[in-house]
């Protein structure tokens, strides 16, 4: 397994309306188009109003390399880095874990 999650900082509330709109059409795909996603999700940040945060899971690390490079990922990457002041990329080492 292979897990990251990513911060998203957008410009001002105009961008952030459009990049949650960007992020709706993409989630779509990789939940249609990519088998070995195992958890694409989105969150808007509690009183952050311009915070985005997704946390993602693949099955390993070719299923993460086919997600980034496929083209409705390719095309989500390139439209919403005009509508971002930054980002953050965090990789994840699995620990403990509990299923309910």
């Amino acid at each position: 397994m292979f897990a990251l999650v990513v911060r998203f900082d957008c410009r001002d509330l105009a961008a952030a309306a459009e990049f949650d709109e960007l992020t709706t059409e993409v989630v779509q795909h990789i939940g249609d188009k990519e088998p070995g996603t195992l958890v694409y999700a989105t969150h808007a940040v509690e009183d952050e109003p311009l915070a985005r945060v997704f946390y993602e899971v693949y099955r390993d690390r070719d299923a993460f390399q086919a997600h980034e490079t496929a083209e409705h990922v390719v095309r989500f990457h390139a439209r919403k880095e005009p509508l971002l002041a930054g980002t953050r990329v965090e990789f994840l080492s699995p620990g403990a874990s509990a299923r309910t």
